[in-house]
């Protein structure tokens, strides 16, 4: 038993990720997304218009002598990486869409979203890359899903337009890890869920009293965690309808900026404006961990998936 727990513990240090101390390197402005991919490093955006890679052991800049693109002249807002590591998605705050070579550092495609070229064209504000990186989503002002190809020959072309129903801003937007299925949030607290094989609305939440800033799928695509400005969390089962509500999570004491669900699908993870980070235990619906006055915005608890080898020993 001793042993196997050292072995346990032994490979969670290998992973803790250290901060970057070098003032150069870091961000200079408000990281709005963090994501993890499975090569160990982390990639991150910020209003400083800047995309950043870094590796999770040393918290060094990645790939070594590659550098990352130039920083765009506004905020970068939404970030999406490919299951294997090798691309990310990103947009920037006026809806410029570009997709990344992480091998390379050399940005592949661009799509300037904010260019109307028909009647249903609008900004991009929250992107999504499907697992199997041949199209993209997005959402914005209209509260509507996008489908464009994320080929390089066509990148950015408009493959078709999935309605909410809604005419509300969609806040957030994420393929669950099998592909099939899309959720998209919006300002007024509704979660819609898309069936991507047929194009078409196969659920509604309304859990939440005001806007959800963030939607995150468990591994096993069964579960969906929203976070909302009413200050709560909400798990729901989108296999169960009408409602599909499985558990609330209350404790924060300002917006709930950002959600995340652990690997494992054991653990929640939540940011807000209350400078707090929490970790939820979803089968004992309570939190088991909070990091307090970080220092961070709470814009992307998806961070918080660096430290669970810290909260776990």
């Amino acid at each position: 038993m001793r042993q196997s727990r050292a072995r346990r513990c032994a490979r969670r240090r290998r992973v803790i990720p250290k901060l970057v101390d070098t003032a150069d390197d870091a961000h200079s402005e408000a990281v709005w997304g963090v994501n993890w991919t499975v090569e160990d490093t982390t990639l991150s955006v910020s209003a400083d218009g800047s995309i950043k890679q870094w590796l999770a052991i040393s918290g060094q800049p990645h790939p070594p002598n590659v550098d990352a693109p130039p920083p765009h002249t506004l905020a970068l807002v939404s970030l999406s990486v490919s299951p294997d590591g090798k691309k990310a998605l990103y947009n920037s705050i006026e809806g410029l869409t570009s997709l990344l070579n992480l091998e390379t550092g050399n940005v592949v495609s661009k799509f300037e979203s904010y260019n109307r070229t028909s009647e249903a064209s609008e900004p991009s504000w929250s992107v999504s890359l499907s697992p199997k990186g041949e199209t993209y989503v997005s959402t914005g002002g209209s509260g509507n899903v996008t489908i464009h190809s994320a080929q390089a020959e066509n990148f950015g072309e408009r493959l078709s337009v999935i309605p909410s129903g809604r005419n509300k801003f969609g806040m957030s937007c994420a393929h669950s890890p099998d592909g099939r299925r899309l959720a998209m949030s919006s300002e007024t607290g509704q979660i819609f869920v898309f069936d991507l094989e047929t194009n078409a609305l196969s659920a509604a939440f309304t859990s939440h009293a005001m806007s959800v800033r963030s939607v995150a799928w468990s591994p096993d695509s069964s579960l969906l965690l929203s976070a909302s400005e009413d200050k709560r969390l909400v798990l729901h089962d989108v296999r169960s309808a009408p409602g599909g509500t499985v558990a609330s999570f209350a404790g924060h004491s300002s917006w709930v900026l950002s959600a995340d669900i652990s690997p494992d699908g054991r653990l929640g993870l939540s940011g807000s404006a209350d400078k707090s980070i929490k970790v939820w235990d979803i089968g004992a619906r309570a939190a088991v961990s909070t990091i307090q006055d970080t220092g961070l915005t709470g814009l992307q608890s998806s961070i918080m998936l660096m430290l669970l080898p810290v909260v776990l020993f």
